[in-house]
This record gives structure tokens, sequence and C-alpha cells, in this order.
């Protein structure tokens, strides 16, 4: 079966993987495990901090198992180090203010010394299972957890390193700012290819055509400084809005779903997709919803889209022609037994496949006492019965 999702949606998360599989000298054959356990969910309150990350991770036991890493943090030396290397280009701080990592920051950084990645025995895990390998399954599940927490904001590779972003930002404007009774230095015009009289004397050129709209939503500016406490408002809350606005941007650029044709529970599952465990339920507390619900909603959004909330969440009469014409596909197929007929499901044991209005299949697995669906949807249910 192929895998679910990947782990680093930028350049600089899927890095922390790289590192993870290839300089970070770990097992090879403990990290697939843990890929198949971050993709099953089984991760929450992972938090990250200076140096340090923590999880639960929910394994075969009814507690969900502690999981603490810790990483080398940076000598003052290694951190002047680096911060000279950041300071060497203003593009590198500009770059790194509006959540990007530039691939030749770090990779000048990992020349002088001061990898902000994970090398040999930079990483330390403990767990608290029975399992005496490292990593055992659970640490190598929040490893691979931790290059969303990347995407996310690339200055948490600084914090695993030991500094939070406030310091590692005033510390740059600190080696900017000019000595106390030194003027600071202004370019003279003839620094610069154009002078600004003869640029606005020019001419405009023509408007160049608009470039295809980008495959992924862009990412917001991180907001240094929270807003005022009166306002009630975060920076991360705001970062978070914004996020989504690009991301409805993009949406209707290239003609697909809006916010606007969604329904309140759609567009709410839309927006937890892309959390946290902790931002999923205070997003569900502010909605009035059962975080409970709220989480299995994402987890199928994040599986299948709006299709995908549908096939959890209704049960419809499509008549027996579409599940008779399974069941048959199904038995020339080769597959054993006669899955039971309800509706718009074909049950057998612990495996569920759903026919949605969209004339697609849907495979939901059991979890305890409720259905989970297992992955995209597809217009046979060949596909996913095995």
């Amino acid at each position: 079966m192929p895998p679910r999702r990947n782990f680093g949606t930028t350049w600089w998360g899927r890095a922390w993987v790289d590192a993870l599989e290839q300089r970070a000298k770990l097992d090879p054959n403990r990290l697939p495990r843990g890929r198949t356990y971050a993709r099953k969910d089984t991760v929450s309150e992972l938090s990250v901090g200076a140096g340090a990350v923590s999880a639960r991770v929910r394994g075969s036991r009814p507690q969900p198992y502690r999981v603490t890493i810790t990483m080398r943090t940076f000598t003052d030396g290694e951190w002047d180090t680096l911060l000279g290397v950041v300071g060497t280009q203003l593009g590198h701080a500009a770059a790194l203010l509006d959540g990007e990592l530039p691939g030749a920051l770090a990779e000048q950084a990992r020349e002088a010394g001061a990898d902000l990645l994970p090398g040999p025995g930079d990483l330390r895990p403990r767990c608290s299972c029975p399992d005496s390998a490292n990593p055992c399954k659970h640490v190598a599940a929040v490893y691979y957890l931790v290059a969303d927490e990347v995407d996310r904001d690339p200055f948490v590779l600084f914090l695993l390193r030991g500094r939070p972003r406030a310091d590692v930002l005033a510390e740059l404007r600190a080696r900017r700012a000019p000595a106390r009774g030194e003027r600071p230095k202004l370019p003279k015009p003839e620094d610069h290819e154009l002078s600004p009289k003869a640029a606005y004397a020019r001419r405009p050129g023509a408007i160049p055509a608009l470039p295809p709209p980008p495959r992924t939503a862009g990412r917001p500016a991180v907001l240094d400084l929270d807003p005022p406490a009166g306002t009630g408002w975060t920076a991360a809350a705001l970062s978070a809005l914004a996020a989504d606005a690009a991301s409805l941007a993009r949406d209707i650029l290239i003609g697909g779903a809006t916010a606007a044709e969604l329904t309140f529970e759609e567009d709410l599952t839309r927006r937890a997709a892309g959390r946290s465990a902790p931002e999923v339920a205070a997003l569900a507390e502010a909605a009035e919803v059962p975080p409970h619900d709220l989480a299995r909603w994402a987890a199928a959004w994040r599986e299948a889209g709006r299709g995908g909330l549908t096939a959890l969440r209704e049960t419809w009469q499509p008549g027996p022609g579409p599940l008779a014409e399974a069941q048959a596909i199904l038995a020339d197929a080769g597959f054993p037994g006669t899955p039971r007929i309800w509706r718009n499901r074909l049950t057998q044991g612990d495996r569920q496949l759903r026919y949605g209005r969209d004339a697609r299949w849907y495979r939901f697995v059991r979890s305890g006492a409720e259905w989970r669906l297992d992955g995209p949807p597809s217009a046979s249910p060949v596909d996913l019965a095995y």
C-alpha cells in the first residue's frame, strides 16, 4: 500500500527527514515503523522547547507512552559562528522573517561547523515503553512529526539548538546596529546600478503574464511579537488565519471549492485538518463542538478531503445497484467471504467500504468501537479491498 502521507512539505522540513535517515546515524531498521506510527495519528501533545521535544504516543497499552528527546544545543562559540553566517547576507535574515530557511544559509552553517540539522549523537531519546531499541517506534514517530513543526516555522531548528526566535532576532539586530555615537552608513548613489531619479524617469515596460497558481499556498510572515494583550489575539493565531486565507486564495485561483461553498462543519474541519492536537482541541472548544468528533473529522479530511468527511459522517441509501455490483466485482477478484450490505456500506470483519455520493469508494477500518477512514478513495472497490 502506498504511503498515506509524506513528511516535510518544505525543503527545510524534508532536510530534517533526510538528516534523520542519512546523517544522524539512527537505526534504519527502526525508522520505517516510526513512519507508520506517525501516519496513524498515534502522537499527541507534541511540544518543542529549547533543545528538547516531548510527546505522548499511543501504543499497545491503554496509557500512551511518554517520549522525550533532547538535542545537543550549540555552545556560545557555535552560536557566534551561526549568527555570523546569517549576518553575512541581508537576504538570510529577511528570508527567516518571512518564514523561510534559505538553502544557502543551511549549507554555509554546516560548512562553518554549526549545522542546524541533527548529526551523529545529536539526538538523545527516552521512552516509557519496554522496548530497549534506539530508537523505538514511538520515538521514531516523534522524530518524523517534528518535520511538521519545522515546516510551519524554520526557527524550530534554532530552538532545538537552544535559542528561541526572539533571542536569535535580538542578537541579529544588535549585530546590525551601529555603535554608539556612530552614524549609520548610507549607501552612495554610485553603489546602485540605477539612481532613484533615473528609475522614476524610466518608461514602464509591458506587464508580464501572470505565473501559474502555486502548487501549495504561501507561508505567512512570522511575527516577532504578540499583539497587545487586550486584543485577545496572539501571533500564532494571526499566522494561522493568514495561512488559511492564503490557502483559500489559492483555491480561488485554481477554481476549487471555497469556504463560501462549505458548511460550517466542513469549513471547521478544513481548518482543523492542518493543526496540531492542542490547536484542534482549542478550535473545537471555540466552535462548541466535541473535541473528539472534530479530531476524527480532521483525520478523515486529511485522508480524503470533503468526500472523506462526508463518508465518515453520512449514511444514505444509494439503491441496491452499486452495492450488489461491488459485491460481484469483489467475488470475481477472488476476495474471500461475502461482505454484508447495509445502506451504502459493505462490511466484512474489521474492514468496511463505503459508497459516496461522488460514486467513489472509501475504505474504513475498525478502531475500537469506531470506524476510521484509511486512505484516499477509489472508483473501484477492488483497489481498496486488500
